[in-house]
């Protein structure tokens, strides 16, 4: 076969440095979108990025092109730049090292999809430490946990 033909769905979520509740709701908005038009120019389409005071979900497409910590790297390099012209509460913003990477099915999009919009709703009920371990668990990915949180 000639070509190659791809089209992996991936649900990536990370969180800022410690967690630290960074990414006020002044900016929310305007730091999602812009995360968006990154994912949209490393052509890996993005469908919903959504998230808290704390962390950030994206639901892609990624590009057959690119590998995801290439992908990862690049969205946390320049949305963490970009934040930090946003005044001086952002001036020391980072994300923390890792990210959480999960296939999805085209048939659980709407799901996935759903579950990121509502992220505030979740979040008044569960903290991220528990979503994150939960979407390991589910995922079946094996992990240390003294090397999750930083």
């Amino acid at each position: 076969m000639p070509l190659s033909l791809t089209k992996n769905y991936l649900h990536i979520t990370f969180a800022t440095k410690y967690r630290e509740p960074l990414i006020l709701k002044e900016v929310r908005k305007s730091l999602f979108a812009y995360i968006e038009g990154i994912v949209r120019n490393l052509n890996c389409p993005p469908i919903i990025v959504n998230g808290v005071s704390d962390h950030v979900h994206i639901l892609c497409v990624l590009n057959k092109t690119m590998s995801m910590s290439e992908f990862v790297t690049k969205v946390k390099s320049n949305s963490s730049k970009w934040i930090k012209t946003q005044g001086e509460d952002y001036l020391n913003f980072a994300w923390q090292r890792g990210y959480g990477a999960f296939s999805v099915s085209r048939w659980d999009i709407e799901m996935i999809k759903n579950y990121i919009a509502n992220q505030e709703q979740h979040h008044s009920k569960e903290e991220f430490q528990k979503e994150y371990l939960d979407l390991l668990n589910e995922n079946e990915i094996e992990y240390d946990e003294k090397y999750l949180w930083d």
